[in-house]
């Protein structure tokens, strides 16, 4: 076993992966609410902890402390949770959220399952029937559906589809100078505890709680994605380096072993 090839590989591996991180950053970069993404690599004394009493290994057999790895391992995907730009679009329907905090969204899959679903996107609309949805057509819950976690129909945000109205701060709608709903607005206990759903969604995994939000709405606008595309295009660059020198490496080390085969042995 050549370990300089299987450093190289793992190298390459490891910025592929950085890379794909990278290039979904870019697609989403005009979505709205999106937050961007990034991988790290662990650092040798993280690993170094964690093999001393790892059992993953060949035959859960933990590694001794000096066990040389094979190269490069991915840490973990993080998401950057900083808020976006505001865009002012003066449509009533469109909301912001300033601060931490997500919509509770009543989401359902193409197998006919309901759920709650939690995003950023604040680009709602307003159906003949007076429902708010969302541009996929998924119905925002309000307050009280958004702190049960409940998606049933009683927790609809509904008004009267024929008459304006305004949303204040804290997501009560008033039309006629009476509240007729409360748009719901909540926050996760830990955020290690939310993940991407896909669709521009979330989804609170087991042992998530939710909580009382300290953002608040600004109607009237919508946050943009917190991707920065000089940022990631520079990045992008770095890791294509990054990635052709794993290749140099491959190939010094496949003519080392010509050489070594086809020279040394013939003497």
């Amino acid at each position: 076993m050549v370990k300089g090839l299987y450093t190289a590989y793992t190298g390459m591996v490891n910025e592929q992966r950085r890379m794909d991180v990278m290039t979904n950053n870019l697609a989403n970069s005009a979505t709205t609410g999106y937050k961007k993404e990034a991988m790290v690599a662990q650092a040798f004394d993280e690993r170094l902890a964690i093999k001393i009493k790892d059992t993953s290994a060949y035959a859960n057999r933990p590694e001794g402390i000096g066990y040389i790895s094979l190269g490069a391992k991915v840490g973990e995907t993080y998401t950057n949770w900083d808020q976006g730009a505001f865009q002012i679009t003066d449509k009533p329907s469109d909301i912001a959220i300033a601060g931490k905090g997500f919509f509770a969204i009543s989401f359902t899959n193409k197998a006919g399952e309901t759920s709650v679903k939690y995003t950023r996107d604040g680009a709602f609309t307003v159906d003949p029937e007076g429902y708010l949805r969302t541009s996929d057509g998924d119905y925002v819950l309000t307050q009280d559906g958004a702190m049960d976690s409940d998606p049933s129909e009683d927790y609809y945000v509904q008004i009267d589809p024929n008459l304006e109205y305004a949303i204040a701060s804290d997501g009560t709608i008033t039309q006629n100078g009476e509240e007729v709903a409360t748009i719901g607005l909540v926050d996760v206990a830990d955020y290690d505890y939310i993940n991407k759903y896909g669709e521009n969604l979330y989804d609170l995994i087991e042992g998530g709680e939710i909580i009382e939000s300290e953002g608040y709405m600004e109607q009237g606008m919508l946050e943009s994605s917190n991707v920065n595309v000089v940022d990631e295009m520079v990045t992008m660059i770095t890791i294509a380096r990054a990635y052709e020198a794993g290749q140099k490496m491959i190939q010094a080390e496949d003519e080392t072993l010509e050489k070594t085969v086809n020279q040394v042995g013939n003497v």
